[in-house]
């Protein structure tokens, strides 16, 4: 089983959760998730990659956890499926009611659609997938963290 399934398992076991069909997720329900675990991944690989006091750490994490790098991630990415594009689509078309502070519509819009597969892959247990893309999308870029 891989991992992400055994942690999702495992919270949904303890806390008696009720299985729900992913596909009745709204879109921004999804990219909510997304950012966390894409938070998760990035704050992740600055840890492991370096003791340093916190202050340091946030600003390493915030150049990688911001609208802008999110919206050219998806831009880098040539190997969705057609799954993976229409759960995009559907988090970049969706209708929110905050934006980003530093960032334009377009690319606050991109990243929510970014946000939403990943929040997507991340409930599926496809966390090998997630991190597949997030690892091509910051070698196209190259963007070494």
């Amino acid at each position: 089983m891989e991992e992400s399934m055994m942690i999702l398992n495992a919270i949904r076991q303890e806390f008696e959760c009720k299985e729900v069909d992913i596909r009745a997720y709204s879109p921004l329900t999804l990219a909510y998730i997304g950012d966390a675990i894409y938070d998760l991944i990035i704050r992740t690989i600055v840890v492991e990659r370096a003791n340093r006091p916190a202050n340091k750490l946030h600003k390493t994490v915030v150049r990688y956890v911001n609208a802008g790098t999110q919206a050219q991630m998806i831009m880098a990415q040539e190997e969705l499926t057609e799954e993976e594009k229409a759960v995009y689509h559907r988090g970049r078309n969706a209708k929110s009611y905050t934006s980003a502070k530093n960032a334009s519509i377009a690319d606050y819009r991109k990243a929510t659609g970014l946000e939403a597969l990943f929040g997507y892959l991340y409930l599926q247990g496809k966390m090998d997938r997630l991190l597949m893309l997030v690892r091509l999308a910051f070698e196209k870029m190259n963007i070494k963290i």
